[in-house]
């Protein structure tokens, strides 16, 4: 378990933007209809906090217009941006009719300027944007319209407002990134512009596919650039754009979804370096990719590369191809540099028409950016990466490292580092226990305080960049291969190389991994566990390295955990229908080759004793040592720590049966999380050693069949019934399945009904002869068809000699109620 702060507030969502200010240790939360100010150093202090919701009639204008009062209509917080030491620029979407305002740091209040924020700011807060601020100028990526169908990325300034032009070639349906500022090198002599660079995703216009195939892009504009006198009036002039590869081309793999970008800046670099997170268009295999690029490939391509143009083909459609016609001059896109001030070109206004329709016309490049070693730095698989930063650390022996934090959409973070033209991820920390997408990622360098914060639809994270103090050995300290880390031998810990205020020689560090100056010896703390037949065992075991491969071992011969008996989980071992034969010792080994050196220690050791165990009423039993997660199993209590945990992996639960445990520690006492084992038995003693297989939990397959053909029996059983196979009373139980479309007949209606007509024979006689007629006992069944009309025939009135003499003696047939149903 890893210590991390958290901050929510229960009546507010969508932590989406962050902005860090390193100078005064402050974190602001951009969220819906709420911005926050935070401490940096602890964010579950709250400093500052300001409200700004949308009034009633915006929301109801907007519900008019079809969107949806509870969740769109509200004023989503997208911009912050650190305008100066005393006012923060920030936008919001207001209810589709985005504005912008300052922020008084010192108050903490809004201007109350309320400038339209159509360019700066997203109508729809499901729309994509990306801003950055540049010597008090707005430079921003997003949607100029309600419906979101007019791209635009635009520089909002007093004096020189620009924009791109509204056409397919400048942009095709981009979802917009992210955006950054590269400063000229102020020692170089030929007198280079900023530059701001956009990253984003768009549809393709020069390669003809089925569907909309999806192309990742990186787009420049100069920070002098003023626009075109004539042609480009308030438009870029610079603006070009170029294709992103990331692919793994012996593969045939294509990383075409540009997902997040970071620039490494550091003043041990030659030049900054891109680093982006991709991940393919037809994503069904679960692949996510990190492909790093030089400045100097991304200017050669803008500076030297070739342009295209769209060419007609056939009258039908329009095709982009390669441009090899003349290039005029000045180069068309190119910033304003002591080159072209030498031809008099003192600003964009004075370049001429030619140049300018010709970058017009010619947004587009056609040599693309190729990575650093023509192939992704990281290749993950089952996993979506959704944001990156990278942090550059100098270890113990002077060498220098780029360390990638990279989240997922399912809440964690990823640590990984290149060594030896590879790349290792050392760690994997879930930040959100939900599991939900990590929307933002911030890192501080500030030396001594160096943290992570990801934002998210549910709240905010802080997160240190190492957690050395989880590496309890000296081996676990170097083979995890964190430059963040190393291992003193005085205190017998794993220590934070950058929170300490002097480097001992006698440190041992290795990122390659190699273990054998390490001196110490690995404790073989073991569990002692009693248990009765049929029971499952949970034995847990931990490697604190990624590289390393965990064996079990039983009576020192290597465990076969591929037997239906055993069941190898990500952190645990569990052993199914216990008995004689499984008592003894178990062992978890760690397994690492490291430049042919094989490194193996032991991670936990458990000892299975058969013990016989009264049947008594026992209370819960607290274990002896944590497990970890947060599952808490039945007389089984975790130990909890202060403040927020989070786990560096996820060990699934398997249903097992429960029992009681009893566990006893050998030797020193466990406290890691690493041994922790869990028996769960509820087989009592008293059971004939031959039930003993029917009480496990193997036999739910037992009781599923059993369960399987009592339902089945029932099913046949109203069948037949609903049928009329069956006599007696399941005619009774078809009658109520007719839902009462036929009213139940006894077995002997049709004697009834002769009866009837024989007492209404002798009542129409009895009428004749002077006497009142007695009505007929009415027995709820409809008359037979000879009977059916209800006056009686004039030969009908005298009866016969027999009837008069014995009237119950009535010659009657038998049948079933149902046997009319051929006649219904």
């Amino acid at each position: 378990e890893v210590q991390l702060v958290h901050f929510h507030d229960s009546e507010v969502s969508n932590y989406s933007t962050l902005l860090l200010s390193e100078d005064k240790d402050v974190l602001y939360v951009g969220a819906r209809e709420v911005i926050f100010a935070l401490s940096a150093v602890n964010i579950a202090e709250k400093q500052h906090e300001l409200h700004w919701k949308v009034t009633e009639d915006k929301r109801t204008k907007c519900a008019v217009k079809g969107k949806s009062e509870q969740t769109e209509c509200r004023n989503y917080v997208r911009v912050l941006q650190q305008l100066n030491d005393t006012f923060l620029y920030v936008c919001g979407t207001n209810a589709f009719q985005p504005t912008c305002d300052y922020l008084n740091l010192i108050s903490f209040e809004l201007g109350g300027k309320n400038e339209d924020g159509k360019g700066r700011c997203p109508f729809d807060p499901a729309q994509s944007y990306t801003s950055v601020m540049v010597d008090e100028e707005l430079y921003s990526g997003t949607s100029y319209n309600f419906l979101g169908s007019e791209p635009i990325i635009s520089r909002h300034s007093h004096q020189s407002p620009l924009r791109t032009e509204y056409a397919i070639p400048w942009l095709n349906e981009p979802n917009f990134v992210f955006a950054d500022v590269i400063r000229a090198d102020q020692n170089s002599t030929d007198g280079e512009d900023d530059k701001i660079y956009f990253f984003f995703t768009e549809v393709s216009v020069e390669y003809e596919f089925v569907g909309k195939l999806m192309i990742p892009r990186i787009a420049r504009v100069c920070k002098r650039d003023q626009g075109g006198l004539r042609t480009l009036q308030k438009k870029w002039t610079s603006f070009l754009k170029a294709r992103l590869i990331c692919t793994i081309p012996d593969k045939n793999l294509i990383f075409n979804i540009i997902n997040d970008v970071y620039i490494l800046k550091s003043p041990t670099l030659k030049e900054p370096v891109i680093y982006g997170v991709f991940t393919p268009q037809l994503n069904n295999v679960g692949l996510s990719a990190v492909c790093a690029y030089n400045l100097s490939t991304v200017e050669d391509v803008f500076s030297k590369g070739k342009y295209m143009q769209s060419a007609t083909v056939e009258q039908s459609h329009t095709k982009w191809v390669r441009y090899n016609g003349e290039i005029p001059n000045p180069r068309p896109g190119a910033c304003i540099n002591s080159e072209a001030r030498a031809s008099n070109y003192m600003s964009s206004l004075n370049l001429p028409d030619k140049t300018l329709q010709f970058v017009k016309d010619h947004p587009l490049m056609d040599d693309s950016v190729t990575p650093m070693g023509d192939r992704p730095r990281l290749v993950k698989r089952d996993v979506k990466y959704t944001q990156i930063v990278v942090d550059r650390v100098r270890a113990l022996n002077g060498t220098i490292y780029d360390v990638m934090f990279i989240s997922t959409d399912r809440g964690a973070l990823h640590k990984a580092i290149s060594y030896e033209n590879g790349m290792h991820i050392i760690e994997e920390t879930q930040l959100f226990p939900n599991f939900e997408p990590v929307q933002t990622l911030l890192l501080s360098s500030k030396k001594g305080r160096r943290y992570l914060y990801a934002g998210s639809n549910s709240g905010v994270v802080q997160s240190p960049v190492a957690f050395c103090d989880k590496y309890t050995s000296c081996v676990d300290c170097v083979l995890a291969r964190d430059p963040y880390c190393a291992w003193k031998p005085l205190e017998s810990s794993c220590i934070d190389i950058f929170k300490e205020t002097e480097i001992e020689r006698n440190w041992i560090q290795n990122i390659g991994g190699d273990a054998s100056s390490c001196s110490d010896k690995v404790r073989e703390d073991s569990l002692q566990h009693t248990f009765k037949h049929g029971s499952t065992a949970e034995l847990k075991c931990s490697q604190k390295s990624n590289l390393a491969q965990v064996v079990w071992k039983f009576k020192d011969d290597v465990l076969r955990v591929e037997s239906p008996k055993y069941r190898l989980l990500e952190k645990a071992l569990l052993i199914f229908n216990l008995s004689e034969g499984d008592s003894g010792v178990y062992q978890c080994l760690s397994e690492e080759k490291v430049k042919n050196k094989k490194f193996s220690q032991v991670l936990a050791k458990h000892v299975l004793e058969l013990r016989k165990i009264q049947h008594t009423t026992v209370g819960p039993t607290v274990a002896a040592a944590p497990t970890e997660g947060n599952s808490v199993v039945t007389k089984v209590s975790a130990v909890s720590t202060e403040g927020s945990t989070a786990r560096t992996s996820t060990t699934h639960m398997v249903p097992v049966t429960t029992a009681r445990i009893v566990t006893k520690p050998i030797g020193p006492v466990l406290t890691s999380a690493a041994s922790n084992t869990e028996l769960f038995n509820s087989i009592p003693e008293a059971v004939p050693e031959k039930t003993m297989f029917l009480k496990s939990s193997d036999n739910f397959l037992l009781m599923f069949l059993f369960l399987f053909f009592f339902i089945l029996f029932l099913c046949l059983l109203s069948y037949n019934c609903y049928k009329g196979y069956l006599p007696g009373q399941c005619l009774k139980f078809r009658s109520v399945m007719l839902l009462g479309k036929k009213k139940t007949k006894s077995d002997f209606s049709d004697c009834e009904q002769s009866v009837k007509e024989t007492l209404v024979e002798q009542g129409s006689v009895s009428h004749q002869s002077g006497e009142q007629p007695k009505a007929a006992h009415d027995t709820g069944y409809e008359t037979e068809p000879d009977c059916g009309s209800s006056q009686l025939q004039p030969g009908d009135l005298q009866p016969p000699r027999e009837a008069k003499d014995k009237p119950f003696d009535v010659k009657c047939e038998l049948k079933f109620a149902d046997s009319d149903v051929d006649g219904d």
